[in-house]
């Protein structure tokens, strides 16, 4: 470089989610970033928000590398809130709703974090999941503000005072996002903004996103990389997005929100696309959806062609993938979904991939092996836990736990999980965490627990249970003891019990065994 070439600051030229939305608020203030049951935030108003916001964090002591956990529903002050707490550098910890305080509490401890932000109604789960920590020292509500509480509206009252927000590189984690360890204990994928930034880039591909026309319509979780993953390309576009409020699934309601916005491009799990077909009418509605994306749980060749019957104009999408790479790996555009059904689509550009062998060979076409990774969407590695990290990246890439077959055009179709893990409902159930909670019940000696296929969620974990003499067990019973324990998702929906579990000649329990015949041993009365 020449002595005479001028050194550009680096903060000038960052690509992040922050830096985008301050972007469209420079170039079309009034036009709408969000829209929420009715009300508009323009992209000016967004941008407020986010610095708002992020003044009151930082004056309450969030600075770079902090961790902010979030129980919230779905709003755009919770993702202004994550733009906020990314603007000072620091990490968003987003945390399921549906877990149990005792989970909660596990996240909290783990995150090591001292800041939550909460929607009122989920506010009682943080009061009970401080009974076992006492990490919590601050709590701010979207919402009315209980006693030791503030509230998101107080800090939008007060004043930027002059607020600068640091130099943030595309290399600083933004987002810590828990999933199910199959050692029974969440990990924390640790995502940075240059993961966020080619998950943008990976959905602007496979929705063929290119013109400011569509209109982006949220159904996911924003506690999800779903949620939060598949908005990232609006941003960069400048297109606004539609939040559905989170709450029981009225497929009624979300067609009628599709009609009233004018949505282009959507998103829903298999079992709700499954409920939407079969309202009575949709064929009729003016909808004008461009695309209808699916993924996080498999979809029968039925239900994908029931999809293109209902909707004949919009192009049909899978996206597959998970957490640890923000999420997207593969995607399956409209044009190949019937020549190449079933198949969740190639590896997109993003991504490298290779499917090995035990050895990480690489496995022929056609032949079954481990589907791993490397790309600039992969996360930088788990929170605090450097073994499993190691363990994840052993050999240079990312092993997915994924058993998938690729065709000789590079399509590929998932065979089974490596990982012993359950999809119920779009939510990832890992069998070690249930069955270590079964094993502390007083009547269970042995236990397994196995995925069942399920017409409403994909899949429902299953309990095979050995039994102390003397005792009895059904589901009502079983669920009255998990309560506290565990999230309602992950609790078993049947309870077989037998005499003895079926193991291999390694001693391992055969849990193809147990999902192939659904309790292939003795039933004990």
């Amino acid at each position: 470089m020449s002595s005479e070439t001028p050194v550009i600051p680096p903060a000038v030229r960052r690509n992040h989610w922050m830096n985008q939305v301050l972007t469209q608020a420079e170039m079309k203030p009034g036009a709408p970033a969000f829209k929420f049951q009715g009300t508009v935030t323009t992209w000016s108003e967004a941008a407020s928000h986010m610095d708002t916001i992020a003044a009151a964090l930082q004056r309450r002591g969030v600075g770079f590398g902090d961790r902010v956990l979030m129980l919230t529903l779905n709003h755009p002050l919770v993702v202004e809130s994550v733009f906020a707490i990314n603007r000072l550098g620091a990490m968003a910890v987003p945390m399921n709703i549906r877990l149990s305080p005792v989970e909660l509490a596990y996240i909290i401890d783990d995150a090591d974090a001292d800041i939550v932000m909460v929607d009122q109604p989920l506010a009682p789960l943080i009061a009970a999941a401080s009974q076992a920590t006492d990490r919590i020292k601050r709590v701010i509500v979207f919402g009315e503000a209980g006693e030791g509480q503030e509230s998101i509206a107080s800090l939008l009252a007060e004043p930027l005072d002059g607020f600068e927000a640091p130099d943030v590189p595309e290399s600083t984690p933004c987002l810590i996002m828990y999933t199910s360890g199959t050692t029974g204990k969440p990990k924390g994928a640790v995502l940075d903004h240059g993961n966020i930034a080619a998950q943008a880039l990976t959905c602007i591909r496979a929705n063929g996103i290119i013109t400011e026309d569509d209109i982006a319509f949220m159904t996911a979780p924003l506690f999800h990389i779903a949620g939060l993953g598949s908005i990232a390309p609006n941003f960069v576009v400048g297109i606004p997005t539609v939040i559905h409020p989170l709450g029981a699934f009225d497929p009624v309601a979300l067609i009628d929100a599709w009609e009233e916005e004018q949505a282009t491009v959507v998103f829903n799990v298999p079992q709700q696309w499954q409920v939407i077909c079969a309202v009575p009418g949709v064929r009729e509605r003016n909808l004008p959806l461009r695309i209808i994306a699916w993924g996080a749980a498999p979809a029968s060749d039925t239900l994908l062609r029931t999809m293109s019957e209902t909707f004949p104009g919009a192009l049909n999408v899978a996206v597959f993938g998970q957490t640890e790479m923000s999420p997207i790996t593969c995607a399956l555009s409209g044009e190949d979904s019937f020549t190449k059904l079933g198949s969740v689509g190639r590896p997109v550009p993003t991504v490298q991939a290779r499917i090995v062998d035990a050895s990480m060979k690489d496995v022929e076409p056609g032949q079954v092996g481990e589907i791993i990774y490397r790309g600039p969407s992969l996360m930088q590695g788990y929170w605090r836990k450097p073994a499993e990290t190691a363990e994840a990246f052993e050999g240079g890439w990312f092993h997915s736990g994924d058993l998938v077959r690729q065709d000789e055009d590079g399509f590929v179709w998932v065979v089974d999980r490596l990982k012993d893990m359950i999809i119920s409902g779009g939510e990832n159930v890992y069998c070690a965490e249930v069955e270590n909670a079964l094993f502390a019940h007083p009547s269970v000696v042995e236990a397994a627990v196995y995925g069942r296929a399920d017409d409403r969620w994909g899949e429902v974990p299953v309990a095979a249970v050995v039994l102390r003499e003397g005792t009895s067990l059904d589901v009502a019973e079983l669920h009255e003891w998990l309560g506290d324990k565990l999230a309602r998702f992950k609790q078993p929906k049947d309870v077989v019990v037998v005499e003895a579990l079926p193991r291999n000649a390694a001693g391992k329990v055969n849990k193809v065994a147990l999902r192939a015949a659904d309790a292939p041993v003795p039933v004990a009365h």
